[in-house]
């Protein structure tokens, strides 16, 4: 095999590739990308076998053929070289030959044998606007379960019908749950299926790849998730088990709200939350008539207070939040003001965007912690 592809169009695509490959693997052959040239196109495709791209640039193919580099070794050499064309050519050992100007290198390969083979993808299920998806990502992503135990957590439901999608994350502290009324052509009958974050990731890297009014072509056998983006292909291995009836965490009402200023309250915890316990996050919000105070509670560093003025006129209730986890959702929020709703110390609030946002519902749902 041997092309010549532009330095630039090769480093993108390496780019999107290696955040599919794990950092430490047990498996050299995943360490690896494979890239195929053939006609005037090279394609890349990396995989740590539960996600998996493919994508590909145009190239001036000498001779067709394929073989396998170790894809972080080949990124951060070539965005080291100047913005020329590199010639590549891969030699009958495996060994890989790149030459750009006078720089002349050599790296040893794989044979592709070992590379493992990705499913091909089935006919499209839907067609969905790429901002539409990776803002509803942005707006969940963060509320998924870090912990490697709660398998059903690490990962996002996500549910397509013809009038819209959901999606739902939850780490059994918070829920996020987002409802987009955008349409969504193709849709046949209604479709779930729980994503993975890392693919949640990398979607949201494609998305910054694209025009605006790009449309991702969905498509889903019975263990993967496939996402189309023009010429790139991003292959995901579905979540096993069932995820939690999210419709019975949602509050059916609260007794009382109070709406404020996005970047006031966000301001306000983000100073306030530097004397919170490094452990805990612990902060108070305290809900009085005509105010909102915001305060950590006292410990070895100090103590900070700030008070946001609010209508309010109801009785005062205080309750003690994570405050990265209200951090978290107030970063996500596009709209100027939020609204806090809650019945009492001890049951869960609600967090959403004050009014009603055009096209979509967004809720947020946090549990009270006990200081």
């Amino acid at each position: 095999m041997e092309f010549t592809v532009s330095k630039t169009d090769l480093v993108r695509e390496l780019n999107l590739s290696q955040g599919v490959v794990e950092k430490k693997t047990t498996i050299p052959i995943l360490s690896n990308v494979l890239i195929e040239a053939a006609g005037e196109h090279v394609q890349l495709t990396a995989t740590d076998l539960e996600l998996g791209i493919r994508c590909s640039c145009p190239a001036r193919v000498s001779k067709e053929g394929s073989g396998t580099i170790p894809v972080r070794r080949l990124l951060d050499y070539t965005r080291l070289l100047p913005d020329v064309d590199i010639n590549i050519k891969v030699l009958e050992n495996h060994w890989v030959s790149l030459q750009c100007g006078r720089s002349r290198t050599r790296m040893a390969g794989i044979s592709r044998e070992s590379f493992p083979q990705l499913p091909e993808m089935p006919p499209a299920l839907a067609e969905i606007p790429i901002t539409t998806l990776a803002s509803m990502i942005g707006k969940t992503i963060f509320a998924i379960s870090s912990e490697d135990s709660r398998f059903t957590l690490n990962g996002a439901l996500l549910y397509l019908k013809s009038q819209g999608m959901l999606m739902v994350s939850t780490d059994g502290h918070r829920l996020a749950y987002v409802e987009s009324a955008t349409e969504i052509s193709g849709v046949a009958a209604p479709y779930r299926a729980l994503l993975p974050r890392k693919a949640m990731g990398e979607i949201l890297k494609l998305a910054q790849e694209v025009q605006a009014d790009a449309v991702v072509k969905f498509s889903g056998d019975e263990n993967h998730l496939f996402f189309q983006l023009g010429d790139r292909l991003l292959i995901s291995r579905k979540l096993t088990g069932t995820f939690p009836d999210y419709e019975r965490v949602l509050p059916k009402e609260q007794h009382r709200s109070v709406t404020l200023s996005k970047d006031e309250v966000r301001a306000a915890i983000e100073r306030v939350a530097q004397f919170a316990d490094e452990r805990s996050r612990a902060i108070r919000l305290q809900f009085a008539p005509g105010e909102v105070k915001v305060f950590s509670s006292i410990s070895e560093t100090g103590e900070s207070e700030e008070s946001i003025p609010a209508e309010y006129d109801d009785v005062t209730v205080e309750i003690g939040f994570n405050a990265q986890y209200l951090l978290e959702f107030l970063r996500a929020v596009s709209e100027e003001q939020v609204t806090f709703s809650f019945k009492d110390p001890h049951s869960a609030a609600e967090v959403r965007p004050a009014g009603t946002p055009e096209g979509y519902q967004y809720r947020y749902v946090v549990m009270p912690m006990r200081i």
